[in-house]
């Protein structure tokens, strides 16, 4: 009966928003992070092997790639190790926890603390809202190539000649606008779109957009578990300690 009343007492105690919110925050980011970045890698390979032959069209493409996924590596770590601090953070005070051991009390540092979780976690949710924004836009540019292939697979779809439907990089500024040919058309983006390349990477920018709407919900998460937890040490609260 004592070891029962132990786990009971330990479940109970359990900070299981933040659990969830941190178990969502790895999911996200790995995703984010890990196809993100064998998505711009494809991307690099499409645009030097089928949009430019001149090399010097899309250095600053290649540049730009490059610093992602340097930049991906960072975000990677700082947020399993966020998402680790923000999960401490839920055992701490979780108010199961301070009933466990007795009343709300806590220290002002304590509770600082908390308030300071919430703050940044808040911040960093309105920055990921612009990340989460920017990783739709290699989602809509695929799409939009994907319906131009399905359009020219099956030409009864549109009225227009198959030789017009073309896929333009430069439009998109992916590329300047004086790199040749910086489009591909007809059945030529058709064949591109039929490589196991462009569908995989297609499928990755679209798995990376996942990944960042599951990490936003699980900063959501945290900003209300969190909001929550110092709610209530804070009006809940029988006395303070220095």
């Amino acid at each position: 009966m004592g070891l029962l009343e132990c786990c009971a007492r330990c479940l109970v105690g359990a900070p299981f928003a933040s659990l969830v919110a941190t178990g969502l925050c790895f999911l996200g980011v790995a995703l984010f992070c890990g196809c993100g970045h064998e998505a711009l890698t494809g991307t690099e390979h499409l645009i030097e092997t089928y949009f430019s032959k001149n090399y010097q069209d899309y250095e600053f493409l290649i540049d730009v790639i490059h610093d992602f996924q340097y930049a991906i590596y960072g975000i990677a770590g700082f947020f399993f190790l966020f998402g680790a601090l923000l999960l401490a953070e839920g055992f701490y005070t979780t108010g199961a926890v301070r009933q466990i051991f007795g009343d709300y009390k806590t220290t002002i540092c304590g509770k600082g603390l908390s308030a300071t979780f919430v703050g940044i976690t808040y911040v960093l949710a309105i920055i990921w809202l612009l990340v989460l924004a920017c990783s739709a836009v290699p989602v809509y540019i695929y799409f939009n190539t994907w319906t131009t292939c399905n359009s020219i697979a099956v030409p009864s779809k549109t009225s227009a000649s198959i030789g017009n439907l073309c896929t333009d990089a430069r439009m998109y500024g992916v590329l300047p606008w004086n790199a040749s040919p910086g489009r591909v058309c007809g059945q030529s983006l058709l064949s591109i779109c039929k490589t196991a390349e462009f569908q995989m990477t297609f499928h990755l920018f679209i798995a990376a957009f996942v990944g960042a709407a599951i990490t936003l919900v699980a900063l959501l998460t945290f900003i209300i578990a969190a909001t929550y937890n110092f709610a209530v040490l804070k009006l809940m609260g029988r006395g303070t300690k220095f």
